[in-house]
């Protein structure tokens, strides 16, 4: 089990891989919202918000009204930002799971 530690270091590097290619995930997530991101395996939770293809504001602590939630266990979270999760396959098999608008889902998907 990864811990608090590494989960949120996965989430920074999520962060500061999207920024080194903010041109080309602005053109494919170009939205502003509130994201939540629950680990359920260790019972903490982050938050931070999607802007135009980045993600800002990282704090620790959960956000109930996220307009975007993600819910998976720490080492799901570790192996999909390492690229050793295929996203696609995770959400299929409910290794994680996204609530968002219906819309929103569809720029997400754009990304995996």
């Amino acid at each position: 089990m990864a811990s608090v530690d590494e989960c949120r270091q996965a989430l920074q590097e999520l962060g500061a891989r999207l920024s080194a290619n903010v041109a080309e995930a602005r053109e494919k997530l170009k939205l502003d919202r509130t994201l939540a991101c629950r680990i359920s395996d260790l019972d903490t939770a982050f938050h931070g918000r999607l802007l135009d293809g980045q993600l800002v504001e990282l704090a620790d602590g959960d956000d109930p009204n996220a307009k975007i939630a993600i819910t998976t266990t720490s080492d799901d979270l570790v192996a999909l930002v390492r690229g050793e999760l295929n996203a696609g396959q995770a959400i299929a098999t409910r290794r994680i799971s996204v609530k968002a608008n219906p819309f929103d889902l569809l720029k997400l998907r754009s990304l995996l």
